[in-house]
């Protein structure tokens, strides 16, 4: 099938050609896995990360405390924070690198490896590896953050226990040579203990403190531990409710639902059916920008000329999908 370009920001490229190289592609379900017979194997506990996650949230909910005594402008600035970190997930690892859904240009790919950093939410690698595992193996003892054990797991429990050896196992199998290849991701991954210690520590901190005077303290706990804690559950959201609550237009033979909620807390990875459906669209969602900062921000990058090639699904292919596998909800189509 060939390629067909239509007019629109970076000139987007559409998605109906894709479909041949699903094959090819590492975030395609595969049909063909089945999941080991017999005893599942225990669950391993990792008590250090249970004290660090309970240590963060503890921070986190005396962050709030401090929120009304905090300066105007460091309200502003943990939003700035927020906003620039999440990016870094749903921009960068998310529908850059896990899904190559469009290209970046080298400074912006620098820019969104730096606020990858700050959302502190493993490497870009390490990140995208799982990503894909999870859409290759999704709701299956080989999916990273299974859903089908329950909202908790899929949420933060995950990274409470030791990885399901399917999830080793197949995430070693993955064909990650264009992971390998970008030398801004392999460069995160070599210094990313430093790279977080500053990005997401400590300039949030600091930069109140030497622009307006504010506390290191309250730095320390506002823009820094809370706004980190929440972008960590707005991202956890799209693993856990996100696959739980909400309709399924695109196909009921999946879990992954369209979740408003989880759409306005992770700036637009709500479409979460569609994404599921559709993973190589560059705006994981049938409305372009609407309610989706990610896909404005991209769309922003391409008008600016440090992105192209945004891979996109026709509304054909898209209504013919949800008029065969869909739920036959018309609430999200609609808008």
């Amino acid at each position: 099938m060939t390629d067909t370009e239509i007019e629109g920001p970076g000139r987007h490229r559409n998605g109906d050609e894709l479909a041949e190289s699903a094959t090819k592609r590492d975030d395609v379900f595969d049909e063909t896995y089945k999941e080991k017979e017999g005893p599942k194997p225990s669950m391993i506990i990792v008590w250090k990360n249970i004290m660090l996650m309970t240590l963060l949230h503890i921070g986190a909910v005396y962050g709030i405390s401090l929120v009304p005594s905090a300066h105007v402008l460091t309200w502003a600035w943990s939003v700035f924070c927020f906003l620039i970190s999440a990016l870094g997930v749903t921009a960068g690892a998310h529908r850059l690198w896990s899904h190559r859904s469009y290209k970046a240009s080298l400074p912006l790919r620098i820019f969104l490896a730096i606020a990858n950093s700050m959302a502190f939410q493993n490497d870009i690698f390490e990140w995208a590896r799982d990503h894909r595992v999870h859409h290759k193996f999704s709701e299956t003892d080989a999916d990273p953050h299974n859903a089908v054990r329950g909202f908790f797991f899929a949420h933060i429990g995950w990274l409470l226990v030791r990885k399901h050896p399917d999830v080793i196992e197949k995430g070693k199998k993955l064909e990650l040579s264009d992971l390998k290849a970008d030398k801004v991701v392999m460069f995160q991954r070599k210094y990313y203990k430093m790279s977080v210690l500053l990005m997401c520590f400590s300039i949030p901190m600091f930069v109140p403190w030497c622009l307006w005077g504010e506390s290191l303290w309250l730095g320390y706990f506002v823009p820094g531990l809370l706004r980190y804690t929440l972008v960590l559950n707005a991202t956890w959201l799209v693993n856990s409710a996100a696959h739980m609550w909400g309709n399924r237009p695109y196909d009921t033979n999946i879990n992954p639902r369209e979740n408003k909620f989880v759409t306005l807390s992770a700036i637009g990875e709500g479409f979460h059916n569609y994404h599921h459906t559709f993973p190589y669209d560059y705006a994981s969602s049938e409305f372009g920008c609407k309610l989706n900062l990610t896909t404005c921000f991209i769309d922003l990058m391409c008008f600016l000329g440090l992105a192209k090639d945004c891979k996109r699904v026709s509304p054909e292919i898209v209504l013919a999908r949800a008029q065969r596998t869909g739920d036959g909800s018309t609430r999200n189509r609609n808008g």
